[in-house]
């Protein structure tokens, strides 16, 4: 269903907060709602998405701007429920920049309870993130330049500190094509004020994915980083064709280092 190749859509797909200010048309909303009747989860976590327009609902966001529609998403509060919720967001943020429409994760610059509202969201429910939908603006904003320079949006770790061979001593030297090209798909992937929690460790055929933590609270009702890895899971295991599994390896991690499921390809 997507328009052009998978790599080349995680390759080029950027995070988007300055549009046109042109509406997202009704062929296009077509076409999302139609993709998003096609997504599911690994996990067999349904995700709820809702189209919300922006003067219906009174929503904004200080740091958007032109943006005409956003999308939230919705998923019951259970166990894997954010790594659900960030393999089945990002699948609908690649399929909207293969339509030429840009999006941007937004968890925490925004009117929560207008957004949730807005979304109907229901006791036991969370919604994590939403994002604006449009057509990109040819010049970003001044304020989204500082934002991007602020957490080096472009910056992203060496593959030797991210990926390892059976324990987190040794760098992985990987010679299969497509699991490399899957490596890369997880090194592109975005995550919360940049920090790219992910660490992945090869066993065989086994790739252990872990969470480096370093921005959860202890008042929170979700890990925004356990979404992040449900993005890297997405993008690993879309251009793989790998599956899950979790069964914890008996690997000994770093601190503050916890493992959140394996992908056997």
């Amino acid at each position: 269903m997507l328009n052009m190749d998978i790599k080349e859509i995680i390759r080029t797909r950027k995070s988007v907060r300055t549009f046109d200010g042109t509406a997202v048309t009704d062929a296009e909303k077509e076409k999302l709602n139609e993709y998003i009747g096609t997504i599911d989860t690994p996990y067999d976590i349904p995700v709820k998405f809702v189209l919300l327009d922006v003067k219906e609902h009174g929503l904004s966001s200080p740091v958007i701007q032109g943006a005409q529609l956003y999308i939230a998403g919705k998923v019951q509060k259970v166990q894997h429920s954010e790594e659900a919720f960030g393999y089945a967001f990002e699948k609908l943020v690649l399929y909207a920049w293969s339509l030429g429409i840009g999006t941007t994760w937004i968890g925490g610059t925004m009117d929560r309870r207008a957004f949730e509202r807005a979304a109907g969201l229901k006791d036991g429910e969370i919604m994590p993130c939403v994002s604006p939908l449009g057509h990109p603006s040819p010049k970003r904003s001044v304020k989204e330049v500082a934002m991007r320079a602020a957490i080096k949006a472009d910056k992203r770790r060496p593959a030797d500190e991210l990926f390892f061979d059976r324990d987190f001593a040794s760098p992985l030297q990987e010679d299969d094509e497509l699991i490399t090209a899957g490596l890369e798909a997880v090194r592109y992937a975005p995550s919360a004020v940049n920090k790219q929690p992910w660490r992945i460790v090869r066993c065989g055929r086994q790739y252990h994915f872990y969470e480096k933590h370093g921005l959860r609270g202890a008042d929170a009702l979700w890990d925004v980083q356990k979404v992040d890895m449900g993005i890297a899971l997405c993008h690993f295991m879309t251009v793989t064709g790998g599956r899950l599994s979790i069964s914890a390896p008996s690997i000994e991690a770093p601190q503050d280092t916890e493992y959140i499921a394996t992908v056997i390809c």
